[in-house]
């Protein structure tokens, strides 16, 4: 016989805590979305019309990324960095290892865009006198973005979702809020569960954002 009273109320005195945590996630989402595009489309740039040298060294770092644990590399940057004389904070170091790692898988998204583009077009461009900056900028790049869209919407929904990993280097983000206000009211299945449906609904809402950013500047009219 389950002899268990529920006590959600415990956990929603602390929602001062919970809006902080939450508002955290996002803005780490939302900051390593941005700087990991960049960074995922100089890799994939570099890749595709890079020099040899240039090309290995992408690779390197892909396969380093995508074939070790994010843990290690948030703990890698927030504790391995300071014995090189950089010294982050907890947040700045969660920001960098998620840029980092988004950058990667994100470079090997665009770089199938960009492989994807007919050469006829870019030839065709040339011929008309556009500088290589213009050609990749409204030739390559845009076409690129409106095929590889979804599958970077995708990954950026799982940016999000790790975010709760960051809370292992003792960033104040949603999943380390949930650890701290259990640890206050010893309420675990309350605390977790309301946790796991703030995260269903900001999941939805990056969902929602992504669409309209679709349906508003990347698919074709």
């Amino acid at each position: 016989m389950l002899n268990y009273t529920f006590q959600f109320g415990t956990v929603w005195r602390e929602w001062p805590l919970l809006v902080a945590g939450l508002l955290t996630t996002i803005r780490l989402s939302i900051i390593s979305m941005v700087l990991g595009t960049v960074v995922a489309t100089v890799a994939a740039a570099a890749s595709v019309y890079g020099s040899r040298a240039l090309r290995v060294s992408v690779l390197a770092y892909v396969e380093f990324t995508r074939n070790t644990p994010f843990l290690v590399q948030v703990l890698t940057v927030y504790l391995g960095l300071p014995s090189l004389g950089v010294h982050l904070s907890a947040g700045d170091a969660a920001i960098l290892a998620m840029t980092i790692n988004i950058g990667a898988y994100g470079s090997e998204i665009v770089r199938a865009g960009i492989e994807s583009i007919p050469k006829g077009q870019i030839e065709a461009a040339k011929a008309l006198g556009l500088r290589p900056a213009l050609i990749f900028r409204l030739v390559v790049f845009r076409q690129a973005l409106i095929a590889i869209y979804p599958a970077l919407a995708s990954q950026f929904m799982l940016l999000m979702l790790s975010t709760s990993i960051v809370s292992a280097i003792a960033v104040e983000e949603l999943t380390a809020t949930a650890n701290t206000i259990q640890s206050r009211t010893f309420r675990t299945f309350e605390v977790y569960f309301v946790v796991t449906l703030i995260y269903i609904a900001l999941s939805l809402l990056f969902r929602a954002a992504f669409h309209f950013i679709h349906v508003r500047w990347v698919r074709v009219r």
